[in-house]
């Protein structure tokens, strides 16, 4: 991707739901960071979507999340 010839890498975590919004604010900011320094990229063109996936739609050996208690 580029923006005016500029990289904008883009990093897509997925996590299971039931996180803080402290703690999505601080995987965004950590992420950006590192993904930054590795890259050499601005800050400013790091992009870092996080999507919260339902424990009934998260499988652990099969089962669902949910039901194994997480």
């Amino acid at each position: 991707m580029t923006e005016e010839g500029r990289h904008l890498p883009l990093i897509n975590v997925k996590i299971m739901e039931g996180r803080s919004e402290e703690k999505i604010e601080a995987l965004m900011k950590n992420v950006t960071d590192a993904v930054s320094e590795s890259l050499d990229a601005p800050k400013e063109n790091v992009r870092v979507i996080v999507e919260e996936v339902p424990k009934t739609r998260w499988a652990i050996g099969g089962t669902s999340a949910k039901k194994l208690g997480r």
